[in-house]
């Protein structure tokens, strides 16, 4: 893999030199854009909306409109001007409870790895929070931006999760969210479903199979044969069949749970 950013990890007076690098990749299948006449590739251009002219990337520079028309052009230097230290610092600023961070401010993970000569520093650190199960609170900036992330021991190595801000979020008060009366029986065989289902969670057991279907699809269509629908929409339940329906998940299993209601 190639390292996406070299800095520091500053933990207290301890400074931990490390290599950050992505930790996804994408599975979906590569798809082109074409033209549905003739099926030529369309490319996007970069087109100067002064000249018209195509602009080769080497040529293309970052610049913030101070007022209409009026451009200040920026420099990579530049972006280390603005705080040399937050651009290759991993400066950590507290700790907390993985709890206390709510799932929804997750945004991506990268993995960190210790430079050479940081391999005890950086094993420090990792077990200090293993064993105080506890995640550091960390500011960084990545690609011209500063972020706020969480780091955490993930089997051997220091994960780093890059979070959202909390004005990044919406205002879930936007959206009509109704509340209707729940029956007793209905909320205790719901539980009870819950319950049925639980098992412990393995990753390794899930893939991407719709993918698979796609490409079913795409070797139908590359031979000339019409390619068959295998599953249908997925009906919306009704009020008035929850009871039966919830009765019925608890004989048949994960298959018929139902999951769209009305």
């Amino acid at each position: 893999m190639r390292a996406l950013w070299n800095g520091t990890i500053s933990f207290g007076l301890i400074t931990i030199p490390v290599k950050l690098y992505p930790a996804t990749k994408e599975g979906r299948l590569d798809m082109d854009i074409l033209h549905q006449s003739d099926l030529g590739r369309i490319h996007y251009a970069r087109i100067c909306s002064v000249d018209g002219k195509e602009v080769p990337y080497k040529d293309v520079v970052k610049g913030y409109e101070v007022s209409k028309g009026h451009y200040v052009v920026l420099t990579d230097d530049d972006f280390r001007r603005a705080n040399a230290r937050k651009t290759k610092s991993i400066d950590i600023v507290g700790f907390a409870r993985q709890e206390e961070v709510d799932p929804i401010y997750y945004e991506k993970p990268y993995y960190l790895e210790p430079a050479n000569g940081a391999e005890k520093a950086y094993a420090l650190l990792r077990e200090a929070l293993r064993r105080s199960d506890k995640v550091g609170i960390a500011t960084f900036v990545l690609r011209n931006h500063e972020h706020v992330a969480v780091l955490r021991p993930y089997n051997s190595i220091i994960v780093l999760n890059q979070l959202r801000f909390q004005t990044e979020l919406r205002d879930m008060n936007e959206l009509q969210m109704p509340d209707p009366r729940l029956e007793e029986r209905e909320m205790a065989m719901a539980m009870a479903l819950v319950e049925h289902l639980t098992e412990e969670f393995h990753p390794e057991e899930f893939r991407d199979t719709y993918t698979d279907e796609l490409l079913r699809v795409i070797r139908d269509k590359s031979k000339g044969r019409t390619p068959k629908q295998k599953e249908k929409e997925p009906e919306p339940t009704k009020v008035s069949d929850l009871s039966r329906l919830l009765q019925e998940s608890m004989r048949t299993g994960r298959q018929k749970f139902p999951t769209h209601i009305r």
